[in-house]
Parts: C-alpha cells; structure tokens; sequence
C-alpha cells in the first residue's frame, strides 16, 4: 500500500486566518469543506478538489470588509504550501503535465511542471469586474501565489468563450 500523501497548514497573518488539510488521490471517501469568506471562489475550489480527486477543508477568515485580496492571494499561497508538503518528494511523477477543459462555448488549457522554479503566466481575458464577490484581478493572483508556494510553473490560457463564468469555472 502506498503512503498517504496528505498535508495540514496553518497560516495566520493580521489579514487572515487560513487552516487546510489536503489529501491526494481520495477516491473513496472524498471530503469537501470549503469556507472562504468569498462565495465563487468556495465554488472554485470545490470543483478543483472535487475533479483532482482531492479531500480538501479550507476555512479562512479574512478582512473582508476591507476587500477580497489578503484572503485571495493567502489561500493561494496556504494551498500551494499544502499541495508541496502532500506532494513530497516529486520522484515517481511525471514532471510535466497539461489539460484541456471545454465548458459550454469556452475552452481553457492549463500547463504545468513540476519544476521547484515557481513561475505562473495567467491569461484569462475576463471582461467583468467580479465574480460574485470576487475580483476577477485577484483570479491571477491567486494563481501566481499558489505557483510560488507549490514551487511549480504553471500557465493557464482561456482560448476562447464569452461567458465569464465558463472562462473561470474551466482553470480552476
């Protein structure tokens, strides 16, 4: 039997406080729990978990009032922490690895390699300003902050679509 590849992080800073735990290849018994604070990034993250295969509990609580960044970009970075610890030492995987996703009329392709030289190039094209109660500025950030922690490089391109929502529902 192969060793669980699971991690719990903790992050607290004056804007935030993040708490995961991430469990890899949860094919049986997956466990969703996201609680961020911002409503369509919960709902990101949720189909992420749900299509990685991943256990994921998320809660953060965040200055809000002020705005969405500080918890954005601190689940980003909380996430690519915890996704490096589960991962461990990166032998036995393909290093390099990439994905299309259609929905509806947008399709979307993610890269990404394993690298431990963080780098991310997000290319989205969104048109609104929110998302629900998310900024659509901070989508890349959060993208850049998760590369950062995870130590990988990631590219993600929106190749085309008009809908918002399908545009950002197909990288995450």
């Amino acid at each position: 039997m192969s060793k669980l590849r699971r991690s719990e992080v903790k992050r607290k800073t004056n804007e935030t406080d993040i708490y995961i735990s991430l469990t890899f290849d949860s094919f049986v018994d997956q466990k969703i729990e996201i609680n961020s604070g911002i409503g369509f990034l919960d709902h990101m993250l949720h189909a992420l978990a749900k299509h990685s295969r991943w256990s994921l509990i998320l809660s953060c609580s965040g200055d809000l009032h002020i705005d969405d960044h500080h918890s954005v970009e601190d689940i980003g970075i909380t996430l690519g922490l915890a996704w490096k610890n589960a991962l461990g030492e990166p032998k036995g995987i393909k290093r390099y690895g990439y994905a299309y996703a259609p929905l509806d009329e947008a399709l979307s392709r993610a890269v990404v390699d394993i690298s431990g030289r963080p780098f991310a190039c997000i290319d989205l094209g969104l048109k609104r300003e929110f998302l629900g109660k998310l900024s659509c500025e901070m989508i890349p950030h959060f993208f850049e902050s998760f590369a950062t922690s995870a130590g990988i490089t990631l590219h993600v391109d929106v190749l085309k679509g008009v809908n918002d929502h399908h545009r950002l529902h197909l990288i995450i």
